[in-house]
């Protein structure tokens, strides 16, 4: 494999290519934008929604295929016969979730349709988080007011009550639905249908692209990258990553902080 044969370069947004004040670091920009001249592709690879992702996609001025919501929903956003992969949870198991979830102390509980976010309580704080991209958001008991099946699911908790929801899940749900927890500082567990994962979505664009799985570069720091990165030819976990993410990738860049994907590509490449 030589360098000049074309790579796909997978990036996670939060913890990995964004610095902590959620923004892109000059180097790291450069640096992708110099590996796209030399003729490899570069895509995002997320658990945010669209209208989260979007001004990052912008901003490296991509032209590929994007993983959102940890792949349940890939799409081209400026190609519109590329297709569109959505799949979204059963509504009916959404809705046993909502209420068994009453049976455990919890702050709120959101549902996502693609662009549309439902919480069950008022949360200003929680409203901010979702409000990036002009989301249609509409409050109050979610058993009612959902009505189509959803793109993903957060159950905001206590730490302390996390653990006690995940085991519910595991044992009544598991065959239906995959679930995991965000990074601190929140108490989130994020819920997506059963086998959805990044990996699902990058290798419907690596195969549109015809780059092997030998030549997919990704980079991560959560569980949510877990797959991904076993999935990529070279998975690159982060310097700021969970162990278990290092524990399985092929190698460890710096930190966010310390332009760690900018880092290792230009290595990689002679950028």
């Amino acid at each position: 494999m030589t360098l000049h044969e074309k790579h796909l370069i997978v990036l996670d947004l939060d913890g990995t290519l964004l610095t902590d004040e959620k923004k892109i670091s000059s180097k790291t920009l450069h640096t992708l934008t110099e590996a796209r001249k030399q003729g490899h592709e570069v895509m995002i690879a997320t658990g945010r929604p669209y209208r989260a992702s979007e001004i990052y996609y912008k901003q490296l001025n991509l032209g590929t295929p994007i993983v959102n919501f940890n792949g349940a929903f890939t799409h081209h956003p400026i190609d519109e016969n590329w297709g569109t992969y959505h799949t979204p949870m059963d509504l009916h198991v959404s809705k046993q979730i909502i209420e068994a979830c009453h049976d455990f102390p919890f702050r709120n509980i959101i549902a996502e349709v693609k662009d549309d976010v439902y919480l069950h309580y008022h949360d200003e704080k929680l409203i901010d988080v979702f409000m990036m991209g002009n989301p249609s958001i509409s409050t109050g008991d979610i058993r009612e007011f959902l009505t189509e099946n959803p793109t993903s699911m957060l159950i905001h908790a206590e730490e302390e009550d996390v653990k006690d929801i995940r085991a519910h899940l595991d044992k009544v749900h598991a065959e239906v639905i995959d679930h995991r927890r965000w990074a601190a500082p929140w108490h989130v567990i994020e819920i997506v249908k059963s086998g959805l994962n990044k990996a699902v979505g990058i290798e419907k664009v690596a195969s549109s692209l015809n780059i092997p799985q030998e030549r997919i570069i990704a980079f991560g720091d959560e569980d949510n990258d877990f797959e991904m990165l076993e999935y990529a030819g070279t998975g690159i976990a982060m310097g700021n990553a969970i162990e278990k993410v290092k524990e399985i990738a092929n190698d460890v860049t710096l930190t966010n902080e310390e332009d760690g994907i900018g880092v290792y590509l230009q290595k990689r490449f002679n950028l």
